[in-house]
């Protein structure tokens, strides 16, 4: 069956040269666009309940600009004065560049890595001897507390958001060709906003090996797969399928 309609279970692209975009166009297909989860922020309240103080940190550990987001929220809620020293680990240079929005960047003490957490290794064990805070999801990535362990250094890790399934009963009556899931949650949220939901001819593209194995657990059939070594992302993937059932030249 020919492609027609795509539903990729994330915001919409904020750039006009997205690649979703160019699919579209190109392919002449719909490409919409929805959250199946959003994050919420934990109350100061509720982090004070977690028994952290941000006096008590000399280094914090960003790791998405949620978690930018959130810390200074949170420090602001709490009247915490961020002292000039603190000290920034980043895991990537976008959320190195996002950390712009709240602090002037020359004057701070900020540390970045490549892209994986994991390169974030070297910067903080140079740094060893310091406290350092974690400002997380209550979803966080199983690798994240393994590296921080294996260095051995003093962390302490705080739920300062919550990811959460959006409500999604306007979809209901909605039929696409192609759903597009990034993560496990938003195959749950899939189940709980549709208990009954039958996948029949829809196809359903999944990204990453986590979101692959929960579609899985819940029965459905995966129809396209990034990444790949052919296909390393979705928009690639999903052309690829594209270009395959609807014939193109």
């Amino acid at each position: 069956m020919k492609v027609k309609t795509i539903l990729v279970s994330q915001p919409e692209p904020k750039v006009e040269n997205s690649p979703y975009f160019e699919l579209q166009n190109k392919h002449k297909i719909k490409v919409d666009f929805r959250s199946f989860i959003h994050v919420e922020g934990v109350s100061a309240k509720d982090i004070r309940a977690q028994k952290i103080d941000l006096n008590n940190f000399s280094a914090i550990i960003l790791t998405s600009r949620n978690s930018v987001d959130h810390f200074f929220r949170v420090a602001e809620e709490m009247r915490y004065k961020i002292p000039e020293d603190l000290k920034y680990f980043c895991q990537s240079e976008a959320v190195a560049f996002y950390l712009q929005k709240y602090v002037v960047y020359r004057k701070r003490k900020i540390y970045v890595g490549q892209k994986d957490f994991v390169d974030l290794s070297p910067l903080i064990k140079k740094y060893k001897d310091e406290k350092f805070l974690l400002p997380a999801s209550d979803q966080l990535n199983f690798d994240v507390p393994q590296t921080l362990n294996n260095l051995k250094v003093s962390w302490t890790q705080a739920t300062f958001y919550k990811t959460v399934m959006s409500d999604l009963s306007d979809l209901a009556d909605v039929y696409y060709d192609v759903l597009a899931f990034f993560s496990p949650t938003g195959i749950k949220s899939l189940f709980k906003n549709f208990p009954d939901f039958k996948q029949n001819n829809t196809r359903i593209a999944v990204f990453g090996s986590t979101t692959q194995k929960e579609a899985l657990d819940c029965g459905l059939r995966i129809d396209i797969l990034a990444p790949t070594p052919e296909t390393p992302s979705m928009t690639m993937a999903l052309e690829k399928y594209i270009i395959e059932v609807n014939k193109v030249k």
